[in-house]
């Protein structure tokens, strides 16, 4: 069983006991969260398509810790210029816990 859910205004494929890290969330660690947009379930082969969400269907799941993804190094430059430009990033996540999907 899994569903396709909107969560921070991505769209993100859950299971039961897998884990997501999406754009940082409010709460706290170990706050439990419940997302309404759910657009499409799959029910060991039923699948129910959501126009635009599916009527009924939530996802539970709870927050396990706050991180930081990843450095993504942002390197610009101009040929025969000098100009040269390096900055970096990280990204703020949130890892969630998916522990149940109800239809």
């Amino acid at each position: 069983m899994y569903a396709i859910v909107e969560i921070a205004g991505q769209q993100f494929k859950v299971e039961k006991g897998r884990y997501v890290y999406t754009h940082r969330l409010e709460g706290d660690t170990d706050a439990a969260l419940v997302f309404d947009k759910v657009l499409l379930v799959d029910n060991d082969g039923t699948i129910s398509v959501g126009a635009p969400t599916v009527a009924g269907a939530s996802v539970s799941g709870k927050i396990l810790e706050h991180l930081k993804g990843e450095k993504v190094i942002v390197f610009k430059k101009k040929r025969r210029k000098g100009y040269r430009k390096k900055n970096g990033h990280r990204q703020y996540l949130t890892k969630v816990l998916i522990e149940d999907i109800t239809i």
